[in-house]
């Protein structure tokens, strides 16, 4: 398999992460005899401040012409004081219509060994394992029109953004929910305010009839309050979480409660030209270039990508092991060290180099036993 795959480290531990996850693919590489490619482009404010715009054209060039993208972070307080339309995330926001990626699926997985990392009783939310799949391209992220109104002294006297989905737009994320569920659980949850929302009005009634063309998956509709209440009291009984934009994105981080840091969490944008695989977490510039940070989001980032960019379900299934075996072992980054019965803190280099010794002994236990 050759893949040729566009690194965009970002801004604050952005790189840091996204070079762990390359390393691994490196390993991946090596292991199983294939050719990867990386092409490192910046975007955000490393972007900003390299070339004076979020995404400047060489980097979206360089990305449509990959097969594939991995993000680290974007985002910096150095440019807060720029209009919206200038700053590191309008580069991402931008980023993702271009590549055409309309379906944001987000694992959530409770590792056994992080039960007792969560805020939550490990009896709770032991066995958890969700998978969202957020609608990206439309709602109020880009729903128009959109702006503000200003008074006679020139400054905002109001604000209005618009909420807006075509049939279209949510039978298509539907069917990204359905087909997944085919390969889960079978159980698809259907989350909107229909009872408030005329789009969710609209979004019930088109899932409810892409649902005829699946009769082997149950289909159930939430309210995305009762849904958030749910997600903490009773997440064992999700499977697949289908949700336009906005309730994806608020949903989907409240869930990182359920595996122990929002570090943990990867994430693909598929259905486009080219899919875009990013850690969920932020750049969090508070800790970045100290070596703390977790890769494990990133690396299973990475692990999806090879899934669904590289159709390497072999290869995706022992990245998402040796992660497994890492945790087992009681290996942790700071964020998760405390009150999962680890070994004490270790760096993000470190984390990384750990991962790629476990996915070697995946490998060759997966050999040995083919071999037999």
């Amino acid at each position: 398999m050759k893949l040729s795959i566009t690194t965009l480290p970002g801004d604050g531990v952005g790189p840091e992460v996204t070079a762990e996850a390359v390393r691994v693919l490196r390993a991946v590489a090596e292991i199983y005899g294939h050719e990867f490619t990386f092409d490192e482009q910046p975007v955000g404010g490393e972007a900003i401040r390299r070339h004076g715009t979020p995404l400047p054209t060489s980097t979206l060039d360089a990305c449509l012409a990959g097969d594939a993208v991995l993000l680290g972070a974007v985002g910096s307080p150095d440019f807060d004081g720029l209009p919206p339309g200038e700053r590191p995330e309008a580069g991402l926001l931008t980023l993702r219509r271009a590549l055409g990626g309309y379906a944001n699926l987000r694992p959530v997985v409770c590792h056994d060994a992080l039960a007792g990392c969560t805020p939550l009783r490990a009896e709770r939310v032991a066995g958890a394992d969700i998978l969202v799949v957020r609608e990206l391209l439309g709602g109020l992220y880009f729903g128009e029109p959109r702006g503000f109104t200003t008074g006679g002294d020139g400054r905002a006297s109001a604000a209005h953004n618009t909420m807006r989905y075509t049939v279209a737009e949510v039978e298509r994320v539907a069917r990204v929910a359905f087909d997944a569920a085919l390969s889960r659980r079978r159980r698809v949850t259907s989350v909107d305010k229909a009872n408030v929302l005329e789009t969710s009005r609209l979004w019930r009634e088109t899932v409810s009839r892409v649902a005829l063309d699946y009769p082997s998956v149950a289909l159930e509709h939430l309210y995305v309050d009762a849904c958030a209440m749910h997600l903490i009291s009773d997440p064992r009984r999700f499977d697949v979480l289908l949700t336009e934009n906005l309730f994806g994105d608020i949903l989907s981080d409240e869930a990182a409660v359920l595996a122990g840091s929002l570090a943990l969490l990867a994430s693909a944008s598929v259905g486009g030209e080219v899919d875009l695989y990013e850690p969920v977490h932020g750049s969090a510039p508070d800790i970045a270039g100290r070596g703390v940070a977790n890769p494990l989001g990133a690396i299973s980032s990475a692990a999806l990508l090879l899934r669904h960019a590289a159709r390497l379900e072999r290869e995706a299934q022992d990245i998402e092991a040796a992660v497994e075996t890492v945790l087992r072992a009681g290996y942790r980054t700071p964020d998760i060290a405390r009150g999962s019965g680890g070994l004490g803190a270790v760096g993000t280099s470190e984390m990384g180099q750990r991962v790629i010794e476990a996915l070697a002994e995946v490998a060759d236990m997966r050999h040995a036993y083919h071999a037999v």
